[in-house]
Formats: C-alpha cells, sequence, structure tokens
C-alpha cells in the first residue's frame, strides 16, 4: 500500500495546502516520498525500503503518470478528497484482515493449530490473497528456523591453505571477512536461515539464504519456464530448495532438468511436505521440542511482516474521512 498512500498524500497536499503545480511532476516527486513516509511511519512503525528506482516507478506510465494523476486531483478536489477517503478506507480493510489472521495466531495452541486452515485465511480473502507469497514465506522459514535450532547445527569455517605469506598480507581480510586469523585458523557457528526481508509481490529472486549452503524459493504459482531461468539468474549459490504446490512438483522438475542449473537444485519440497513436519512439530512426541518453539516463531514473523496499528482509525477520524461518502465504483467491500 505504499504506492496507494504516496498518491493519496500528492491529493491530499494538493487539495488542502496547494503549494504546488500537479502539472510539474518535479515540484512534488521527492516531497511525495516524504509525505508517505511521515504518514506510513506514523501509522505502522516503518517506511518503504524499496529502490529508488521501484518507487519512482509510480509516476511511469503505466502507473500514474502525471496527465492521469492531474485528472484524479481534479475529480478529488470536486468531490472532497474522494479518493483520498477510499484508499485509507481500503488500508483499513485490508489491515482488519490482517488482524483476523492474526487473531488466528494468537489464539492457537500447539494441539489446534492447522497448517491449512492458516493458510486458507489468505486464500480466501481478496484483500489478503495478494499478500499469500508472503505467508508461504513466513510458514517455511518459521518450520526451517525451529528444526535447524532444534537439531543444535553448526557450520564449520577452516583455513586449509596454511601459507602464512599470505595469512600475513591479507590479515585485515581474514579478521574481518571470514573471522578467522593467524592463530585461530577454525572456528564453528551456529547454523542459521535469514529470509531477505520485504519484497514487491513481482519478486522472482530469492526468499532465503542459509549460512550452511542452500537458497531457498518459495513459490504458490506455476514455474515456467522463463520463470525459472529468472530464478537460475538471480541466485547464485550452489544449491537451490524450492518449496512449491504439490501440484507444481512434477511440472517444476521437468522444467528445471531441462536447464544448465538443473545440478544445482538441492530438492524440491511440497505442500504436503509441510502439513506433515508441521503436524509433527505439534504432535506429542514434540510439542514441547518443537512445537512451542514453532508457534513463538510463526508469531513473531507474522508480526514483523504484518504490523497492525490502532492508529489509522484515529487518523481516517481526523481526516474527516467516511465511508458513508463511498458509492459506485468508489465504496469499500471485501
Amino acid at each position: 500500500m505504499y504506492k496507494p498512500i504516496q498518491i493519496a498524500e500528492i491529493l491530499y497536499q494538493y487539495r488542502v495546502k496547494k503549494k504546488f503545480d500537479i502539472a510539474d511532476l518535479e515540484s512534488y516527486r521527492n516531497a511525495s516520498k516524504k509525505w508517505r513516509d511521515d504518514i506510513t511511519k506514523s501509522l505502522i512503525g516503518r517506511v518503504s525500503t524499496s529502490s529508488q528506482k521501484f518507487q519512482d516507478n509510480i509516476f511511469e506510465p503505466n502507473a500514474m503518470p502525471t496527465n492521469l494523476l492531474k485528472e484524479l486531483a481534479e475529480f478529488n478536489n470536486k468531490h472532497g478528497g474522494i479518493v483520498e477517503n477510499y484508499i485509507y478506507n481500503q488500508l483499513h480493510l485490508r489491515l482488519n484482515m490482517v488482524f483476523e489472521a492474526y487473531k488466528f495466531l494468537d489464539s492457537t495452541t500447539t494441539k489446534s493449530f492447522k497448517l491449512e486452515e492458516f493458510i486458507s485465511l489468505f486464500v480466501h480473502k481478496p484483500g489478503l490473497r495478494r499478500s499469500i507469497d508472503k505467508a508461504y514465506e513466513i510458514i517455511v522459514y518459521a518450520l526451517f528456523s525451529t528444526i535447524v535450532r532444534a537439531l543444535n547445527v553448526e557450520v564449520s569455517l577452516q583455513i586449509k591453505n596454511i601459507d602464512e605469506s599470505i595469512l600475513n598480507d591479507f590479515n585485515g581480510f581474514v579478521n574481518l571477512v571470514l573471522g578467522l586469523s593467524a592463530n585461530k585458523k577454525s572456528i564453528s557457528i551456529p547454523a542459521k536461515l535469514f529470509r531477505v526481508g520485504v519484497t514487491n509481490a513481482a519478486d522472482r529472486g530469492l526468499d532465503m539464504w542459509a549460512n550452511f549452503g542452500p537458497a531457498v524459493q518459495v513459490k504458490h504459482v506455476s514455474l515456467s519456464e522463463e520463470l525459472a531461468e529468472d530464478v537460475s539468474e538471480n541466485i547464485t549459490a550452489d544449491k537451490i530448495v524450492i518449496v512449491c504446490l504439490d501440484g507444481e512438483a512434477e511440472l517444476i522438475n521437468k522444467i528445471t532438468k531441462q536447464l544448465p542449473f538443473s545440478d544445482r537444485i538441492q530438492g524440491i519440497i511440497t505442500f504436503s511436505d509441510l502439513v506433515n513436519w508441521y503436524n509433527l512439530c505439534f504432535s506429542k512426541k514434540y510439542e514441547q521440542q518443537l512445537g512451542k518453539n514453532l508457534l513463538v516463531d510463526l508469531k513473531r514473523e507474522f508480526s514483523n511482516e504484518f504490523p497492525g496499528t490502532d492508529k489509522l482509525e484515529p487518523f481516517i477520524k481526523e481526516r474527516g474521512y467516511n465511508t458513508k461518502d463511498l458509492s459506485g465504483e468508489w465504496s469499500i467491500s471485501e
């Protein structure tokens, strides 16, 4: 919602303060990012971390070029801020849907949690469907991290070429980059997985990486040959693990075998595998050892990905936005 919020703030500033020419993009291009960030920082405590190029795409012909923005601004002014009203009430609706998923996680236990039920919240809610990629990333990351920690896996790093000349001349590199030295030629560190972070919905690259080797690509959509090649180009790890829906596994396996990077596919994990592993973690056998930690990880990752807010409703009232003023094509519905 960063881009819609940026548009809403351009419209608001133009309607209320009118200190720039809506037809002159450079008069508000950078200022609009600050207006957007001020709002998102206040409402959800974060700002956009996308590249400047991606942020500026908002004004490209395939998004909201100035000629269309001018038309929208004139319409918005004529109808008392109806477009701003619509955007922020859509955000309110989206966050309410997220809150349903949060309540599900908050009230669930190791005995009652069902992975299929959690994912279904994103499948059946139109407002959450676009976030299903992130839901899958969360469930995969939480599960993998919990199991790796429970196994107490360690990764060892060792200098095998004891060339004193290289060690001395590149002492700074060895120490700062490798964490080793001439006196400490090997170390062991806990194995960990890391999420790359929030990305745009069309991202085709890496979702997770591990300090013990493989990169993890989570996809709930069909993996075409073109998309498979994009995965290969975007991920430079020696080994790739692909997580996908059951119905896609055979096709993915067939496609990847035909591509140059097939030897880098360490394995394909299906949604059924995830369900089985989740059920095992929450079973009586592993409830204490794995299940409780898995729930903690799920809740933490969900909260990080989908920050809730109690500030949006007061903000909407302060601005005077009311759903009663929205009708026809501007009406709000789930």
